[in-house]
C-alpha cells in the first residue's frame, strides 16, 4: 500500500466552508423540493481564495441530508438544497481550474433517520435484510423516537444513527460512493467526521481503498481527544484535527500565558515531539466551535494568534469569514450562528476587523514562500507570559518567529547559535537585524503583532 503523505496537502493552506450554511439554505429538507443550485455560488469565492493565498478547499457536508448536512439520506446525491450533482462538478471544475484543491466531508459513522436503508428496517423490522447495517439493534426494547427496536446513536444522539462499519454491504455501499466522489466530482480527499469513534479496521481498509483509486488522495480525521498517532499513521490516514493547539492559541492569548502553547508545540513538534513527522490540520475555529472573534478577550489578539497559526508546525485552515474576524457564538439547541450566510466576499459589508484579512493574505505569503515553516524542525526559543519565540528550520531555511501579546512594544534577546553579523530580515516589513555575541537582539516588537525572521 502506498502510504506516502500527498505533498500538496501538506504544504496546502485551507479555507473552510460550510455549504448550507454559507448558501443560506433552509435548515430543513423536505427531500420532495426541486434542487437549487445554491452551490454554484461558491465560484464567488474563488477570487478571494487566492487573494488570501488559500490553494485548497474543505468543504463540509454536502450530500442528501435532513437538517445540518450530518444525517445523510443519500451519499450519491447532492443535497436538493444545494443543487444537483452536475451543480458539484462544476464547483469543483472551478476551483481546480484555479488551482485550488478540494476536500469533501466524508460523514461515514452515523446517518439520519431518513437514510433509505434505516426507512426499511423501520417498515420491515426483525425481517429488514438491513437489520445489520446499523450497530446496537435491540428488538427488546423501544428507541427514544417510539421504534420498535433500539439502536447506537452517535454521542447519544439517536437522530445520528451509527453504522455497523464491519457489515461488508456497509463498506461496499460507503466505498462505493468515495469511488463515485472521486470519478465524478474529482475531489482531491476528504475529512472524516467523527473518526475518533469509527471502527480502526473501516479506517485502514478506507485509506487503502482511496490510495487505490488515487495516490495523492488525503485523508484527515476528526479527532479531539486521544493520541492522534492512534488514527494518523502510516496504515490510515494521513492527518487529523489539532484540537489541542486550537485550545492552546486561544486560552494563552486569554489567560496571557504562552507557556501553555509553548509547551504543547514543545510537546508535540520539538526535537522529541510525539507528532514531528506528522501535518495535523491546524484551525482557529470551525463550524462546531465559537468564532474566534468570540472567543478572545482582546479582539486585538486577533493578530500575534493568526501570525502562530500560520508558522507553527501543520497545515493552517482558515474558516469562512473568521478572516474579517466576524462573530459566533453557540447557542443551547443550535449552532446556526456559527454558520452564517455570506452571499459572497464582496458581501461582508463592514467588517468588523477590516486589516485582519489583510494580515492573514501576508502569513499566507511568507508561509508559501518559506520551506523551513510548511515542512521545517521546530524548535523553541523564548518563552515568556507575553511573548514567545521559536524556530523552524529546512535544509535551505531557517526562520525566527517572535509574538507579543501585551498592550506594549516589547524587547527582545533570542539566544541563537549562529556568528555574529549573521543578518535576518524580517519578512513583514523588510527590516534587518544582525547577531551579536550569539544573540539576536529585536529592539521594538509591536504590540499585538510579530516578526518573522529569515535568515539571508
Amino acid at each position: 500500500m502506498n502510504t506516502t503523505r500527498p505533498a500538496w496537502a501538506t504544504e496546502a493552506t485551507f479555507y473552510h466552508i460550510y455549504p448550507l450554511g454559507l448558501s443560506g439554505a433552509s435548515l430543513q429538507n423536505d427531500l420532495s423540493s426541486s434542487p437549487i443550485p445554491r452551490l454554484a455560488s461558491l465560484k464567488h469565492w474563488v477570487n478571494h481564495l487566492s487573494s488570501l493565498g488559500c490553494d485548497a478547499l474543505y468543504l463540509g457536508p454536502l450530500f442528501e441530508a435532513g437538517t445540518h448536512g450530518y444525517d445523510t439520506v443519500d451519499y450519491y446525491t447532492v443535497d436538493r438544497r444545494l443543487g444537483t450533482n452536475s451543480t458539484l462538478a462544476e464547483v469543483v471544475a472551478h476551483f481546480h481550474a484555479h488551482g485550488i484543491r478540494v476536500v469533501l466531508d466524508g460523514v461515514f459513522n452515523h446517518v439520519g433517520r431518513d437514510f433509505w436503508a434505516f426507512k426499511n428496517l423501520q417498515a420491515d423490522g426483525e425481517s429488514s435484510s438491513f437489520r445489520h447495517w446499523f450497530a446496537g439493534v435491540d428488538f427488546s426494547r423501544r428507541s427514544p423516537y417510539g421504534d420498535a427496536f433500539v439502536y447506537e446513536g452517535w454521542n447519544g444522539h439517536y437522530n445520528l444513527i451509527k453504522l455497523n462499519l464491519q457489515h461488508p454491504e456497509v463498506r461496499a455501499h460507503l466505498f462505493e460512493a468515495v469511488k463515485m466522489w472521486v470519478q465524478e466530482f474529482g475531489i482531491d480527499g476528504l475529512r472524516l467526521d467523527a473518526a475518533d469513534v469509527m471502527d480502526h479496521d473501516f479506517l485502514r481498509d478506507l485509506a487503502s481503498y482511496c490510495r487505490s483509486l488515487r495516490s495523492d488522495f488525503w485523508l484527515m480525521g476528526e479527532v479531539i481527544h486521544g493520541d492522534y498517532r492512534r488514527w494518523a499513521n502510516p496504515g490510515m490516514l494521513h492527518s487529523t484535527t489539532n484540537y489541542e493547539c486550537y485550545k492552546g492559541l486561544y486560552s494563552s492569548h486569554n489567560d496571557r500565558n504562552y507557556f501553555e502553547l509553548a509547551f504543547s508545540l514543545n510537546r508535540l513538534f520539538g526535537a522529541q515531539g510525539i507528532y514531528k513527522d506528522l501535518s495535523l490540520y491546524n484551525f482557529a475555529d470551525n463550524h462546531d466551535v465559537n468564532r474566534i472573534a468570540s472567543t478572545l478577550r482582546n479582539p486585538a489578539h486577533l493578530y500575534p494568534l493568526h501570525a502562530l497559526l500560520f508558522t507553527m508546525p501543520g497545515i493552517p485552515s482558515v474558516y469562512y469569514g473568521s478572516e474579517w474576524g466576524i462573530s459566533g457564538t453557540k447557542l443551547p439547541h443550535t449552532d446556526a450562528p456559527l454558520r452564517p450566510a455570506i452571499a459572497s466576499p464582496d458581501a461582508i459589508g463592514q467588517a468588523p476587523h477590516p486589516e485582519l484579512a489583510t494580515a492573514i493574505r501576508q502569513f499566507a505569503g511568507i508561509r508559501k514562500q518559506s520551506s523551513a515553516l510548511r515542512q521545517g524542525t521546530y524548535e523553541q526559543v523564548f518563552v515568556a507570559h507575553e511573548q514567545f519565540a521559536f524556530a523552524r528550520r529546512s535544509a535551505h531555511d531557517h526562520v525566527l518567529v517572535a509574538v507579543n501579546a501585551a498592550d506594549a512594544p516589547a524587547k527582545l534577546l533570542l539566544t541563537v547559535d549562529l556568528p555574529d553579523g549573521s543578518l535576518f530580515t524580517n519578512l513583514l516589513d523588510q527590516q534587518q537585524y544582525r547577531v551579536q555575541h550569539k544573540t539576536l537582539p529585536i529592539e521594538h516588537l509591536p504590540a499585538h503583532w510579530a516578526c518573522i525572521l529569515q535568515q539571508q
